[in-house]
Order: C-alpha cells, then sequence, then structure tokens
C-alpha cells in the first residue's frame, strides 16, 4: 500500500478513473476521498460517487466482514486496537468503520475512538474511518455499506464495522456483515440486564471482555450465564452454534483464539453455500431500505408537503386526527403531485 498521492493536487477535482485507480493501488489519500465522495449529501457528486462504486464492486467481497457490538464501558476501543494489531501482524490488513446515525462530523465518537486505538491508528495496514455526519440509518448504512466496498477494493482483507450509536445501528450492522460479535463483560451486576435479548439473538459469538487478573473468575462466570442464555436462543445459521469466549483486549488474552472462531465460521458458511446466500439477501435488502430511506428523504423535501406537515402534525397532537389519517394525506398529496 502506498501513501504517496499520484492523482493531482489536494484541491483539484479527480477524475472517475483517478478515483478507480487511486483505490485499487491502495492510495490512502484517494481512498479518503473516495469515501468522502460517496458520503457527499450534494446530489451533483452522486452519478460520479455510483460509477466507482460499479466499477470497484468486482474488487470486492473478499474480506472478512465483522461486525462489533457493546454495552458502554466493555472497552470496545482498546479491544479492537489489541486485535486489529494482532491480525495486522499476521499480515492481515485491517479496516475499522463505524455505523453511528447519531453523530455529527466534529462530534462523533468514533474520533474520540479513533485516539484511543493508539497502535492501529499509526499502523499503515490500517484504516481507521469516521462514521458519516449525522442523518437517518438508511443514509449513514448506504454510506458504511460503500465504504466497505472501496476498502475491500484497496485489498483491505478484514472489515471490522463497530456499532457507536444504540438500538437499530446494531440490527443494521449485522445486516453488512457475516459475522456479528457481541462484546460484554463480567462485574457489572446482572450480566444478562446489560444487554438486550434481541442482541443476543443477532450474536455469532460472545466475549466476555476484561477477563484478566482479579476478574478472571467473574467473567469465567458471566461466560457461563451467556453460554446457557445462548442454548434458550435459536441460532441464527442451522450451521453454526454461537460460541462463548473470554478474552482481554487490554492484556491481548484470548484474541487468536477468538479469531480462530470467526474463521472457522467464515469457512463452514462458505462450504454449506449459506456465506454467498446470505450476501445475496443483504444486498436486496440494501436495495429495499434504500428505496425506504429515499422515499423518505423526497416527502420531507417536497415542497407541497413540507407546506403541510407542520398543521397535520398540530391535528394528531390535539386529536384532531389519527395518525393513519394524517399518514394517508401526506401519501394522497405526494402521490397527486408526483402525477
Amino acid at each position: 500500500m502506498t501513501d504517496s498521492v499520484s492523482a493531482p493536487p489536494s484541491r483539484a477535482i479527480l477524475s472517475l478513473d483517478q478515483y478507480v485507480s487511486g483505490v485499487l493501488s491502495g492510495d490512502r489519500a484517494v481512498i479518503a476521498r473516495a469515501i468522502t465522495l460517496i458520503e457527499s449529501r450534494n446530489i451533483d457528486h452522486q452519478p460520479m460517487a455510483q460509477d466507482m462504486i460499479v466499477q470497484l464492486l468486482p474488487h470486492s467481497g473478499n474480506a472478512h466482514r465483522v461486525g462489533i457490538t457493546g454495552v458502554p464501558g466493555v472497552g470496545k476501543s482498546t479491544f479492537i486496537d489489541a486485535l486489529g494489531t494482532d491480525l495486522t501482524e499476521k499480515g492481515h490488513r485491517v479496516a475499522v468503520l463505524a455505523v453511528d446515525p447519531t453523530s455529527s462530523r466534529t462530534g462523533g465518537s468514533i474520533r474520540g475512538d479513533k485516539t484511543r486505538m493508539e497502535k492501529l491508528s499509526r499502523d499503515d495496514k490500517a484504516f481507521i474511518r469516521p462514521s458519516p455526519a449525522s442523518g437517518t440509518l438508511g443514509g449513514v448504512t448506504r454510506t458504511t455499506r460503500e465504504t466497505m466496498i472501496i476498502c475491500e477494493a484497496a485489498e483491505f482483507d478484514v472489515i471490522l464495522v463497530e456499532t457507536v450509536g444504540v438500538g437499530q445501528s446494531e440490527t443494521a450492522v449485522s445486516e453488512m456483515v457475516d459475522f456479528f460479535l457481541v462484546l460484554t463483560i463480567a462485574g457489572a451486576g446482572d450480566e444478562l440486564q446489560g444487554i438486550k435479548r434481541g442482541v443476543l439473538e443477532l450474536a455469532d459469538m460472545i466475549a466476555v471482555n476484561k477477563a484478566d487478573g482479579d476478574n478472571k473468575q467473574r467473567a469465567a462466570r458471566a461466560a457461563g450465564e451467556y453460554a446457557n442464555a445462548m442454548h434458550l436462543m435459536t441460532p441464527a445459521s442451522p450451521n453454526w452454534t454461537p460460541p462463548v469466549v473470554q478474552c482481554s483486549g487490554l492484556h491481548r488474552i484470548g484474541l487468536v483464539e477468538l479469531w480462530e472462531r470467526v474463521v472457522e465460521h467464515r469457512d463452514r458458511l462458505t462450504e454449506t453455500g449459506e456465506l454467498d446466500a446470505t450476501r445475496r439477501d443483504q444486498i436486496l435488502r440494501w436495495m429495499w431500505a434504500m428505496v425506504e430511506d429515499r422515499l423518505m428523504t423526497s416527502l420531507r423535501t417536497d415542497p407541497g408537503i413540507a407546506s403541510r406537515i407542520g398543521a397535520l402534525e398540530q391535528d394528531v397532537a390535539a386529536g384532531r386526527l389519527t395518525p393513519t389519517m394524517a399518514a394517508d394525506r401526506i401519501l394522497k398529496t405526494f402521490g397527486d403531485r408526483k402525477r
């Protein structure tokens, strides 16, 4: 991977060929600019951005796509820093991305994470990218998916997608990766109360972090509780039973074994054909998510709709209209204006 900039100076506009060739050659400056292009909200930038993605698509798809989530205080940044460093030391090239629909470009928590990932942020085999500016979840996940394509085309063979926000972001990440890792800790009261059942159902593995020093026994007990809980759930895949492991990102304990399970999962799903089927399903889900996102954007930005939303919201809040009636009026107005 080269850090040299073969393209024109940074303020010059790159051509489509320069974007594509720069990404494929691993030029970090062009990779960053390509991601900025697909994140742009300027509608004039989108045709080139999509043409670029089309040309990069044949060069993508070979990476391990791993989603990582965890409760606050779980040590996610330290864990990702340690795991990513372990992987680059073994010859992998690692990209760390984030999904956070609530962040802003100036205050998103991933910027702090980038600082805390001290080793990885200085590693020339790693690439850490902040999440897009605040917006709809659909818009954020679109840019994250397309950023994955760019990073894979640049020959990053491990993509770690971190959930920074909460709620729907966890489901969104699970639907764009091959493996979903739920990171948790022991010693914080009732371990099973600290994480939602819905998140456990998404997990391909649970890792109890900070399993070191005086916390080893508590981590072991927590791992046992999670293992029992997982036995009561139906696995997402008929070909994989989610394991519960213990690790320490701070002391780099158990990371080799953890990654071996990620590789084992990929090998098993590849052998059965489930990995290809899952990725095809994810692409179709992505398409329909984008349809919904674009429709909502069109609705909210349509001048005729915007002029009526305030009054309709007041009528709903005052009980003069039901939400269903107001929704029907919005959709009817939108449909009439599009004819």
